[in-house]
Formats: C-alpha cells, structure tokens, sequence
C-alpha cells in the first residue's frame, strides 16, 4: 500500500475482555503480546505488529471505497504481505471476507463477484504473475466505458474496484488505492472510527464467504462466521500442531483457501511466526524451510510436496528445526512422506470448506499406523457419524457409510442458497458431507472417497480412492486419479489419468496387466490415459474435468464399450486385455 510502517503508530487496542470477538481483534490481541513474530513471504515480510498498523490502513481504505459494515469485500490478489493486510483489514472495517482465487477465468470471477454481491472488490495492477485488470476487464467488460463502472445486469452491487500497488497507470473503471487514501499516517480520531466498527461486529457475525470449488457446477458460497474461525485456530494451535510463539509454520497453500487461511490464522491465534512460500518454486521452498528454522510444514499435497523432497539439494538440506509436517492423500503415500522425512511427525486430517477446513485431525502422540491408515479423531466441538447413505442408520465400526458433521465449526449455510443448505442439513444440525468414510472403535473417522466418485461397474460398487491406492503402488506412477467412463455394457468402467515419474516409460497395457489378477477385474481401468497437467482447482484435481474429456474422447471415436479383461492364471502371469472374456 506505500508508505512506512511503524509498530504502535496506528495499531488497534485489543479486547478489553482479552478473548476475541473477530479477526480484527485477534490481530489486535496477537500485535499487543507477540509485537515481533512475522509473516514472510518470499520478498518480503511484517511483524505482527506492523501488520496490524497495514490491517487498519486498509480498514480505512476500504471505507472510503463504499464499503459498510457487514458489506461484501473481495480480495483477489496473490499471496503477499498485502492479501494478509486486506483479510484482516476487511474483517476490520466490519464487512465480510470474499476470498478468489488467483487463478480464477473471467466466467468463474464473474460468477463470484455477481453471486456474493460484492461491494468493493480489492486487487492490483503490480503482480508481476498474473495480470489482474485484464481478468476483472474480461469478466465485467462494461467498467472500461466511460469510467462509469460496471454495467446493473453484470455485478448490481459492486461500487469500486481499487487497485493497490504505486503504478500511476491510469485505467478507467479502476480506482487506485492512492487517491482514495486521506494520508499515509492514522490520526487518533481515524483509529476511534475503526476500533468503534470493529468492536460492533459480534462472533456471530459472517467473517468469510468462502467459494467451493466448483468441480460439478457453478462454485457455492459457503458462509463461515468469525466464531468458527476463531474456535478453529484455536483447536488446531492448541491440540494438534501445539504451536507457540516460538515456532515458525511453512505453509504453501493459497490465502483464497481453508487450507493456507486456518494455518494463517492459527499462528495469529499461538504467535507463531507464519511463512508463506508465495508462488510455489521447489527451490525457493526449500530455502525458506532451512533458512526460516521453520518448525512446522503444512505442504499438504503430492505435487507440493514430492518436488521437495526429490530437489537435488534436499539431502543437504538442514531441517532440523522441523518437527511437525502434515499431509493428505493415500496411505501409501503418507508412508513414503514420513520414510522420506523420518524425523518430524506427520498427521493426517479429514477437512472440508464447509467445516471451516479441519474437521478431525490426529495427535502428535498417535502411532504411526494410527496417523497413516485414519483421519483421527474430530477437534473439539465437532460431532461425526457414518451412515448408510440408503436407510441413513448408523454405521458399524469399520463399515463404510457416508459421513455426517456437525458442531462448532460446520458453516452457516450456503450463500443465496436455502434449498441447497437445506437438502443437505438436517434439522438436528446433521450436515451430509457427501464423503465416504468408517469410523474405527475409537472414535476416529477416515475418508475414504466420495459419493459421486463411487463408480457403479455393472452393478458393483467401485471406488475410486481405493484404485488410485493401488497404482500409487506402481513404482512408476507418481500421482494418478481415477474417473468413470461411459460404457453401454456396464454403465461406466474404471478410467485412470495418471503422471509418471521422471524416466518413466510404461504403457497403457502394462498398467492394465499391473492390475490384472491383483485388484477385482471389474476395478481395474479399462483405459489409462498419461498426463503431465492436472485440471484444478484451488488445490484439487477436478475430476469433472477428467471424466468430460474421456468421454468426449470416447464419443469421437465412436466406442461405446470397453474392451472385456480376464485376470491373470494360476501362474501369476497377467495376460493382454481379453475383448470376449469378463470374470472377477
């Protein structure tokens, strides 16, 4: 935003209550007792207490953009000392958080900024990976005519775009940060405003409007109150990373996401300091995780996470700071994850949008077969079941069933959305995840796919998850997902997307033959297709994506159905695809 920023000179009072109400306050508590943690990102970095001078800096600006309290403001920026600034200095000014991803098109920015209602929309014109304008200017082409801002039928609610950042590039539509700042400095009477707004806004209050990722339709709003946020960090600071003001948490994910906001927002909450890798590079990440003696890692997915430890200087590396990683996926990869990096400890989570990110999680002191092969158990405050998704009755120990939540951290609902809120949520405050998971005798719940990636191959339940297990296995498979494929036989068959290692070279029919005699014949994939590029979203592979394009594939080749197998004999050798003989 420009200009110097000085600890104490415009920084907030904290709760006189001394427990926080809202984000706001919770860096006004954080900046008063540890002034000097940091956020860092590659380029640049805060400590806390200069960020909560920016924070209210930009609590002001947005003010003077339009915005009143409990108003919609987006943030669609990089990761950067200037997205934190904004996310806490919106929660400031009293209005509600839209987070967008940085990787968004303009029908998806479109869509965000008309259905969340957007006030005021905050991003810039300086970064120097994606070109901001541009996008805003393709999804809302009416805010370059004339200057007079966008067009009713395109975003009704949104009143200014401003743009941070100290190019003095004229664009009409956009307004820059500058002209709508009084002065670099906060007098008395400008921080008496703030805090007024900010102590106003309960914890019940929206702090976040959160969007899905949209794999199957049009991305849901998903609404996240500050007492969700608060009780959240709080829960995983303090019974799962057991974070202090001593430690240093890495985190990769994006600021647009559950994933990057709660490990933020839990270092606010402990006084840890909070590293972001920025624009993930392997080399820049590795260097932070050594030179920042950070404590804890958060890399969380294979493609983050692999390019690490295969860096040619990773043996090298000294991390022997780091105690704590975490990570999501497969039990063969968690294994190999912790054999790579036997030192620190590695916890495995179950988590969605909807409960706040995080919803169970294991401990520090759990085994390691416990960390690789469940979830853990539900943070506190949070409630699970698994039941039979046809007679919704409850699950044995250890059969699988869908998933049910509820608690302090489940969400408010969706967005502009009842009818969907309500076929979801059941009035005892039940929410259906749509996962599918079993519950051990302990209480500790695993995700194990979900509901529509269930595959039905002639009438047998296939999932998906379990496939992609399997060819993890493959020691010349690195990351692989599995989708259905039509087929006028069976319905749908297996289809696999998979990314091989470096030097790698197999074929399609190895794979099947792979799988041949060691998995159920009905799962294993009928066609395999190689990639070095996933379609995503914020941090998943969209596999609406996968399943569209084989079967377009599959329809401009005219086949309908999908070459019969039989499994291997006696002998364990595994034969060619067979297009005449099916048996399981």
């Amino acid at each position: 935003m420009g200009g110097q920023e000085k600890q104490g000179n415009g920084s907030m009072s904290p709760n006189p209550s001394g427990s926080p109400r809202n984000l706001g306050e919770l860096l006004s508590n954080a900046a008063l007792r540890w002034p000097l943690s940091e956020v860092v990102f590659p380029t640049e970095r805060k400590t806390f207490g200069e960020l909560d001078y920016r924070a209210t800096r930009m609590a002001r600006l947005i003010r003077a953009a339009g915005a009143e309290p409990r108003s919609h403001v987006g943030v669609l920026l990089g990761p950067s000392v200037d997205m934190v600034a904004a996310l806490f200095g919106i929660a400031r000014a009293g209005c509600v958080i839209v987070p967008i991803s940085d990787r968004s098109k303009a029908v998806e920015l479109r869509h965000i900024i008309r259905h969340s209602d957007l006030r005021v929309l905050i991003t810039t014109d300086m970064d120097a990976h994606v070109d901001f304008p541009a996008i805003v200017s393709s999804a809302i082409p009416s805010i370059g005519c004339g200057g007079k801002g966008p067009a009713p039928q395109e975003a009704p609610e949104l009143r200014r775009i401003v743009l941070l950042g100290e190019s003095e590039t004229d664009r009409p539509g956009f307004t820059r940060a500058q002209d709508l700042q009084m002065a670099a400095s906060i007098s008395m009477e400008d921080l008496a405003e703030v805090a007024a707004v900010q102590n106003s806004i309960s914890s019940e209050d929206l702090a976040y409007i959160l969007y899905t990722s949209g794999t199957s339709a049009a991305a849901k709003g998903c609404m996240i109150p500050h007492a969700n946020v608060l009780r959240h960090a709080r829960a995983l600071a303090n019974t799962r990373f057991l974070l202090g003001s001593t430690d240093t948490f890495w985190c990769p994910l994006p600021l647009f996401h559950n994933g990057g906001l709660s490990t933020l927002m839990q270092c606010v909450s402990s006084g840890a300091s909070f590293v972001h890798a920025g624009h993930f590079d392997a080399d820049v990440a590795l260097r932070q995780l050594e030179q920042e003696r950070c404590t804890h890692a958060f890399p969380t997915f294979e493609a983050i996470w692999l390019p690490i430890l295969n860096h040619p200087r990773f043996a090298e590396a000294d991390l022997s700071a780091l105690r704590v990683t975490f990570s999501a996926g497969s039990e063969a990869r968690f294994r190999y994850f912790q054999a790579r990096l036997p030192r620190p400890i590695q916890l495995s989570n179950y988590g969605l949008t909807e409960t706040t990110g995080h919803f169970s999680m294991t401990l520090l002191r759990d085994p390691l077969e416990v960390r690789a092969t469940t979830g853990g158990h539900p943070l506190p405050g949070n409630e699970v079941r698994v039941v039979d998704p046809k007679t919704s009755l409850g699950c044995a120990p250890g059969v699988m069933g869908e998933i049910l939540v509820r608690g302090d951290m489940v969400f408010r609902g969706y967005y502009k959305a009842a009818e969907s809120t309500a076929e979801l949520m059941e009035p005892g405050g039940w929410f259906h995840t749509g996962d599918l998971g079993r519950l051990d005798s302990e209480g500790r719940l695993t995700f194990l796919d979900r509901l529509k990636d269930m595959l039905k191959v002639g009438g047998e339940n296939v999932a998906a998850a379990e496939v992609e297990a399997f060819l993890l296995e493959h020691p010349a498979i690195q990351v692989a997902a599995v989708v259905a494929a039509p087929d006028a036989i069976y319905e749908e068959v297996p289809a696999a997307f998979i990314q091989l290692k470096q030097g790698a070279h197999p074929t399609e029919a190895e794979i099947i033959n792979y799988c041949l005699g060691q998995i159920s014949t009905f799962k294993v994939p009928r066609y395999v297709r190689f990639v070095t590029e996933w379609p995503m979203s914020s941090t998943k592979i969209r596999k609406v994506a996968l399943r569209e394009k084989i079967a377009a594939e599959l329809k401009e080749r005219g086949i309908t159905s999908a070459p019969r197998l039989r499994s291997s004999d006696s002998t364990g050798r595994s034969p060619k695809p067979d297009k005449t003989a099916e048996t399981r």
